[in-house]
């Protein structure tokens, strides 16, 4: 049956709902998506857009997981909070890595990252909440502040801070209705790492104010130039119970695609979160959950062997483009990104155009030279680009090569 002309002309404002409507696609994800399919059409194209390691996920995490297809028990349905195996583990590891000492009981399992910090948001904030939110942030945080009735607040560093925001920024921001801080280090999309003194200050700051701090510690492992990772939870115990911590396997073990991620609280937040989550999702698949066991249990030999990789990658993406006239790049100490301010390059002549946005700059880039990269507007103010070191050494180099070649054309 074929819609009638009056019910086409209805738009979506009217169909979809206005909380859900006003949600905008994941940036980096499109970005992936349309590079992706640029080279399932034959083209040539470099994909600096995704935020994944293009190491194979280890052999004895692979393993476990065929292991644990062929058990009866991973075929039905499991505790909406995860395995208590793997919570017990996740408790274990985060004592280990971080210092943090947690109760399984304070662990929720989730799909994936995203779900993790969704749940967080969604748990803690009530209609008109705010939420500090460093900038350059993680296209997501926005997203999932807002469907959950919460306010955005952008509390922006620029190069010039290394992309790292301070107490004083932090303080002109609070309001009445600041309810959360958001923390993120290693930083993604810049590569920023907060120093041990920078994070207790902050951290000290928001107990001081009575915030929650959500922090995000996934790349907690990706570190660079003996530059090390600090859990606000552990260097400011005057925080209390008022601190949510997300993490999970993607980035540590290259395991991206198997969605299994975590959150850590307070048992109050974390049974609340699991009640959303018993409606949203039920159990994390068992198989991933068996996986990311063997993950969290077992060596960090994996991402040590591909930190070695990285930083190579890192090195040479850094210096080829603040060979560029116009580009600056601060060195990133963490994660697998470069955060490129192009400002200089908004305005000028680039075969025939004159891009006014980084967003156009992007999109003028994959065009010509047929290059990948995320612009700045995904992750706040315009005027940069983000680009992924986690591909391959060969087209890392020819990627940027073909920038250099196009961006000395600017006029």
């Amino acid at each position: 049956m074929t819609a009638s002309p009056d019910i086409l002309k209805y738009s979506s404002a009217g169909r979809v709902s206005q909380r859900v409507g006003s949600i905008a696609e994941s940036a980096t994800l499109a970005v992936d998506a349309k590079a992706k399919a640029l080279k399932a059409a034959g083209r040539p194209v470099i994909g600096f857009g995704a935020g994944e390691p293009d190491f194979p996920t280890p052999e004895y995490i692979v393993d476990a997981a065929v292991e644990a297809a062929r058990q009866p028990r991973f075929h039905r349905y499991s505790p909406a909070g995860g395995l208590p195996e793997l919570r017990e583990a996740i408790a274990q590891k985060t004592l280990r890595d971080s210092g943090y000492h947690v109760d399984p009981s304070q662990v929720l399992v989730t799909n994936g990252g995203k779900q993790a910090v969704y749940e967080s948001f969604a748990t803690l904030l009530d209609p008109g909440d705010e939420v500090l939110v460093p900038t350059p942030y993680w296209t997501t945080y926005p997203e999932a502040i807002r469907l959950a009735g919460g306010v955005p607040v952008e509390v922006f560093a620029g190069p010039e801070q290394g992309y790292l925001v301070n107490v004083a920024q932090l303080e002109e921001a609070v309001t009445a209705r600041t309810k959360v801080l958001l923390f993120v280090s290693p930083s993604n999309p810049t590569g920023a790492v907060y120093s041990p003194d920078q994070v207790r200050e902050i951290g000290e700051w928001a107990a001081a104010r009575g915030l929650w701090v959500v922090t995000d510690e996934i790349y907690e492992h990706l570190t660079y130039d003996d530059v090390a990772f600090t859990s606000i939870a552990t260097a400011v115990p005057a925080l209390g119970d008022r601190v949510v911590v997300l993490n999970g396997v993607a980035k540590t073990y290259a395991m991206t695609g198997w969605r299994v991620g975590w959150m850590i609280g307070p048992l109050d937040v974390v049974k609340a979160a699991t009640n959303l989550q018993s409606h949203a999702t039920s159990n994390v698949s068992n198989v991933p959950q068996m996986a990311a066991l063997a993950a969290v249990s077992g060596p960090l030999t994996a991402v040590e062997e591909m930190k070695v990789a990285f930083d190579r990658r890192r090195r040479a993406m850094v210096s080829a483009l603040n060979a560029i006239d116009g580009v600056e790049c601060p060195v990133p100490h963490g994660a697998f990104y470069a955060y490129a301010d192009v400002r200089d390059l908004l305005g000028r002549e680039l075969a025939g155009s004159k891009p006014a946005t980084s967003a156009e700059l992007a999109a003028l880039i994959l065009d010509k030279v047929e290059v990948a990269v995320v612009p700045g507007e995904a992750f706040g103010p315009s005027g940069y680009l983000r680009l992924s070191y986690a591909l391959g050494d060969a087209d890392l180099a020819e990627g940027v090569r073909r920038l250099q070649e196009f961006l000395a054309t600017a006029k």
